[in-house]
């Protein structure tokens, strides 16, 4: 009676552990990776000090196994920026590709031409390659 027992705790106790991965196909990211931005658009080329300003990038992922994963924002000087973007990948089939906008919210804190620079990919020789937009803080 007492195996009996152990035994069927022992079974219950295993599909207890096994019954909690509800993890679907497509839920595991595999990696993350830097994505070229294709295109930029800022709406307004000058704005005042400390408003906020929304920024769009766009990139083209593959459907269904991509998407946006963040930015890196580094800040060369007090004026100029470089964006990249980064995708994540997951375990899901791949469909199409799409194109998707991400956003970047900027607000200066000082005046000044501001100089953004967009990973736009790698050229033939191995170097990087940017979109560079220009915005006006007044």
């Amino acid at each position: 009676m007492k195996n009996i027992l152990k035994f069927c705790l022992s079974l219950l106790m295993t599909m207890m552990i096994f019954s909690c991965n509800d993890r679907e196909e497509g839920d595991l990211i595999i990696g993350t990776d830097r994505i070229k931005i294709d295109s930029v658009k800022i709406a307004q080329d000058s704005m005042d000090v400390l408003t906020t300003q929304t920024i769009k990038t766009y990139s083209n992922y593959s459907g269904n196994c991509e998407g946006f994963y963040g930015y890196d924002y580094v800040h060369k000087n007090d004026l100029t920026r470089e964006v990249t973007s980064y995708n994540f990948k997951t375990d899901a089939a791949c469909t199409e590709i799409v194109t998707r906008a991400s956003l970047i919210n900027f607000r200066p804190q000082q005046a000044g031409d501001y100089i953004f620079k967009f990973w736009n990919g790698l050229n033939s020789s191995g170097e990087d390659i940017w979109i560079e937009k220009t915005i006006k803080v007044q």
